[in-house]
């Protein structure tokens, strides 16, 4: 039961740490610069406080090392701290320097894929890698192939959570039901290590939401969603679980999917299929609130969860 300690003592200190970090990030004037090609009405989220994510990247840490230091521990919340590292340095050059698109894209892709690299090939002679398939007994062996697999699926994961965190309180919604799906995938398949650290995420997305939920005190900024996408595709890659994770990490995918579509659609006939990219976007335009948009994407997250775990074997 050593996850329950993790969850609670994370949970604790994101919820007692964040409204302390709330005013220092404003007197360091670290406030969300809002992106013009957004929705016109988000302007009124100006200056909000971001980099938030700090907080519970500090409360995981925290609470999963007092529990456990073990491999599977330490390797969850390095990689998940090195994507977050990747994130603050965006977060900084916004805020900051006041360049609004932050790292230039090659950059930061260029830093996401070194820290997914050394993950890849750490899991690749460490652990197994074999990839499990959903609903079934057996698992495939890419053989070499694995570490470009867990490069492409880290890459994926923690870019598509960087771009859901447009709503409040979407990203560390939708994080927290999918970090559940993995607590009890963990805690069903054996690996305590990996529940320790995954239970401190729930926690620690649990008690930031109590700001972030609408209207947002404070934001978690890149240095939190690219945090939370890195100990998501962390903790999968450890168990074998990557196939499941696009399942249960659908929303996130199809965050990514509605930009793509978006633009290539764009590009191609001059015409958007969606009234505006990433999705949610979409559904803000067709008048949804953004209560609304979370609870409809963290339900569907639920359910797809549950299909995940009912699929594990």
């Amino acid at each position: 039961m050593s996850w329950i300690i993790s969850l609670a003592i994370s949970f604790v200190i994101t919820a007692i740490v964040t409204p302390l970090l709330i005013p220092f990030l404003k007197k360091l004037k670290f406030g969300q610069m809002i992106l013009e090609d957004g929705p016109t009405w988000h302007a009124k989220k100006q200056g909000t406080p971001t980099m938030g994510g700090l907080g519970f990247i500090l409360a995981i840490a925290v609470a999963s090392l007092i529990v456990s230091r073990s491999k599977e521990v330490l390797f969850v919340v390095i990689i998940g701290t090195l994507f977050g590292a990747v994130g603050f340095v965006d977060d900084y050059i916004k805020v900051v320097k006041k360049r609004n698109k932050g790292f230039s894209a090659s950059a930061k892709f260029l830093c996401q894929s070194v820290v997914a690299l050394g993950a890849a090939v750490y899991v690749y002679f460490a652990s197994s890698h074999a990839v499990k398939i959903p609903f079934m007994a057996g698992s495939v062996d890419f053989g070499w192939l694995f570490i470009p697999f867990v490069m492409l699926v880290m890459l994926a994961t923690v870019n598509s959570v960087n771009l859901t965190d447009g709503v409040d309180g979407l990203a560390s919604s939708v994080s927290a039901a999918c970090a559940l799906f993995f607590l009890l995938a963990a805690l069903k398949l054996g690996f305590e290590g990996v529940s320790v650290a995954i239970g401190a995420t729930v926690g620690g997305t649990l008690g930031f939401l109590i700001y972030n939920f609408f209207p947002a005190k404070v934001f978690m900024g890149d240095t939190g969603s690219l945090y939370l996408g890195g100990i998501l595709s962390a903790a999968a890659v450890m168990m074998g679980l990557e196939f499941s994770l696009i399942i249960a990490g659908f929303v996130f995918l199809f965050e990514t999917l509605s930009v793509i579509i978006q633009v290539t659609s764009f590009k191609t006939t001059g015409k958007r299929v969606f009234k505006m990219s990433p999705l949610h976007h979409h559904f803000e335009m067709c008048g949804w609130k953004e209560t609304k948009i979370v609870g409809v994407f963290t339900l569907v997250t639920l359910i797809l969860a549950a299909v995940c775990y009912i699929g594990l074997r």
